[in-house]
């Protein structure tokens, strides 16, 4: 996948208005609007986000099982820099996977990218697209990304994060991974990576960075395309690690463009 840096017919999110790049929302402007598959690149006119986080709204800091940690990757933050805290919607993989069920079934991957808005320090993922993509078993490549700048562009989103499927491979962050992740935390230190794998029975799923400055002066430095080895870290740090700053907010709503 390069460049990128259903929910089904029936679920709701809550209604605001933005004006500009200034956020606007009180309780009573908040309304219930059922959300359908987006299948042409014209944004739609409404913007999903936060609804007021009501007392026993569940929000928890995704973890790893270590037991079962990369040996490229590592569990703990190397990050030089304090990293403002991301929230997910709960349902957001889950409901990912079922939009790229197809793809899997043929062994062939599924890219998208996420899209927040900041308010008060915290990124809220409200928008998950996924472009027309040429896929493979093991290489996923967004075409026509004027479309998902676009959509990004007019509701005044932070490309935070992109995920997307091995399909029959390990849960881990390939070279090419790495390179196409670089080029979204180099704009935004915050930006994370979501590989989804369903047939690995040690670890479904992982949320990645790359390690601060380790990782990211090897990817500085790598002229090389395709896969190949990198070289190790000259502080000794893992490449990329886990993210210990994104967390899912049962309380999250968010809007889905499937623009293939």
């Amino acid at each position: 996948m390069s460049s990128l840096c259903s929910v089904a017919s029936g679920s709701s999110f809550c209604a605001c208005k933005f004006c500009g790049s200034k956020f606007l929302k009180t309780t009573s402007q908040c309304q219930i609007i059922t959300v359908h598959t987006v299948t042409q690149f014209t944004p739609s006119p409404v913007i999903s986000c936060t609804e007021s986080v009501p007392q026993g709204a569940n929000i928890s800091q995704i973890t790893v099982d270590t037991e079962h940690g990369q040996s490229q990757s590592s569990n703990q933050s190397t990050s030089s820099t304090v990293l403002r805290d991301v929230h997910i919607s709960a349902n957001l993989m889950e409901d990912f996977l079922e939009l790229a069920k197809d793809n899997t079934e043929k062994d062939l991957e599924t890219c998208g990218t996420l899209g927040a808005f900041l308010k008060n320090g915290t990124f809220y993922v409200t928008t998950l697209i996924i472009p027309k993509q040429e896929c493979t078993s093991n290489s996923c490549q967004a075409t026509n990304d004027e479309e998902v700048f676009s959509i990004q562009n007019e509701q005044s989103l932070f490309p935070v994060g992109w995920i997307h499927t091995h399909p029959s491979q390990k849960c881990f962050m390939s070279s090419v991974d790495l390179h196409t992740h670089y080029s979204c935390q180099v704009m935004i230190p915050e930006a994370f990576a979501v590989v989804m794998a369903p047939t690995d029975t040690s670890r479904s799923y992982g949320i990645f960075r790359l390690s601060d400055p380790g990782g990211m002066s090897v990817l500085k430095e790598c002229q090389e395309q395709g896969f190949h080895p990198h070289k190790e870290t000259t502080d000794g740090s893992p490449i990329y690690e886990h993210c210990s700053n994104v967390y899912t907010n049962s309380n999250l709503r968010f809007e889905i463009f499937d623009l293939r």
